[in-house]
């Protein structure tokens, strides 16, 4: 599989089925779950009582408050921004401890397993072996599950639409029933012109093998997420599960959500949410100076300019035999101020041991980075090897501003030319 399909449009995917995509959310902002279940609450959409807890105590409160003659078992969920949670497990445990979503049967047992995962990191199949610290909870009353559902929405960049994604086979599986039986999940699309009509209710209806009064109550479900999906300018919004009570009611069982972040201004109570302790540094960094950075595992650094370029050059990268570190684009007004700032985010990631610099001068032109280059480095260093490829506008004196500048920099006339020599001072 090419590199950039792991960036492509969300339009025929969720990101738990396919967990590449938690990479792809450039301009996505997430939230925890007790917050997400919040924001569809005040759309009228049915979601288990819940608190959330920051302390052993304030769990022990909320078990309270939780507690009625109906009450017989609670749920104390880990609040990550990753899923994977209830097969996820902490470190410092042994192998059979239980995972960060657990069901216990008194508020007692509720405040003995918030004293055991908070502060410890958890480590799910989405946060890689370096896992998340556990700083907050919810605690949330059980529910009676006869059935378990897949249902989420999102953005579909081809059509111009929002994409419905449904499943029978919801629950902590649904990777395995997108790898294994990619049938069993069905989508389709909502025009915006129209909003959510009856017929799209029918269509979900029979995803999900809904009949009677539950697909009634599908359809207005589906009429809620669509209304919150819109009004709050979410770019995804995933229900997993999504469950049949014993009752036979529908009720939203998990939720995340993220939004667009282009479209926070509109928001102060979405942007009042945001976590970021769940963010990588070098990310938060990167946002202060309007750049579009994406950490991720490789060894090789990039700073381009273009979303189209800087996807050739991971692919490229990954074709010459290496694994880029990170996705930076400095955009196409780019000034020495955020060269030099993406060059110190790059040179901040301990696992880069080499750096490939790939501008095509157009409204960037190459003298500016060339100087934004030269300052980066007089200020931090240079500790790894550097190749820089520049063509456009003022690409001559751009390259005369490196040439002069002293700096071990290798020089490269095109993109493969770039690759084959940044893998090869990288590969030794």
């Amino acid at each position: 599989m090419r590199f950039a399909l792991k960036y492509r449009s969300p339009g025929a995917y969720a990101p738990k089925i396919f967990p590449s995509f938690r990479k792809a959310q450039t301009g996505s902002m997430n939230i925890h779950e007790h917050q997400a279940k919040a924001v569809l609450k005040e759309f009228g959409v049915a979601v288990p009582r819940g608190y959330p807890a920051f302390s052993p105590k304030e769990a022990l409160e909320a078990a309270k408050n939780l507690k009625d003659d109906s009450t017989k078992v609670w749920v104390v969920k880990s609040q990550i921004h990753a899923g994977g949670r209830g097969k996820g497990k902490f470190e410092g445990l042994g192998a059979d401890a239980k995972g960060g979503v657990r069901v216990v049967k008194s508020p007692a047992e509720v405040e003995a397993n918030a004293d055991e995962m908070l502060g410890r990191v958890l480590v799910t199949h989405q946060t890689g072996p370096a896992g998340k610290q556990v700083n907050r909870l919810y605690i949330e009353e059980g529910a009676d599950i006869k059935k378990e559902l897949y249902l989420s929405l999102l953005v579909d960049r081809v059509s111009s639409r929002v994409s419905v994604v449904a499943s029978t086979e919801g629950g902590m599986d649904i990777e395995e029933v997108a790898h294994s039986t990619p049938e069993k999940i069905l989508s389709f699309t909502i025009d915006p012109a129209t909003g959510v009509f009856p017929h799209h209710g029918r269509t979900l209806s029979a995803a999900l093998g809904l009949k009677g009064d539950l697909s009634k109550q599908a359809y207005k479900l589906l009429q809620q997420l669509y209304a919150a999906f819109n009004a709050k300018d979410m770019d995804m919004l995933e229900i997993n599960p999504l469950i049949i009570t014993g009752d036979d009611q529908l009720l939203v069982l998990d939720a995340k959500v993220s939004f667009d972040s282009n479209s926070l201004f509109r928001h102060p109570d979405i942007q009042a949410l945001r976590d970021l302790t769940e963010e990588d540094p070098k990310e938060i960094e990167a946002s202060k100076f309007d750049l579009s950075y994406i950490a991720l595992d490789g060894e090789i650094g990039c700073m381009v300019n273009g979303a189209g370029l800087a996807m050739a050059t991971l692919d490229i990268i990954k074709l010459y035999g290496s694994e880029p570190a990170n996705f930076l684009d400095v955009g196409g007004g780019a000034t020495t101020e955020k060269v030099t700032a993406a060059f110190k985010i790059i040179t901040s990631d301990p696992k880069v041991k080499g750096i490939l610099v790939n501008i095509f001068g157009g409204i960037m032109k190459c003298d500016i980075i060339a100087t934004g280059v030269i300052t980066a480095v007089k200020e931090v260093g240079l500790k790894v090897p550097l190749v820089v490829r520049l063509e456009g506008t003022n690409v001559e004196l751009g390259k005369k501003i490196i040439n002069e500048s002293g700096l071990n920099v290798i020089a490269a006339d095109d993109l493969a030319d770039a690759a084959a020599k940044i893998v090869k001072a990288v590969k030794g």
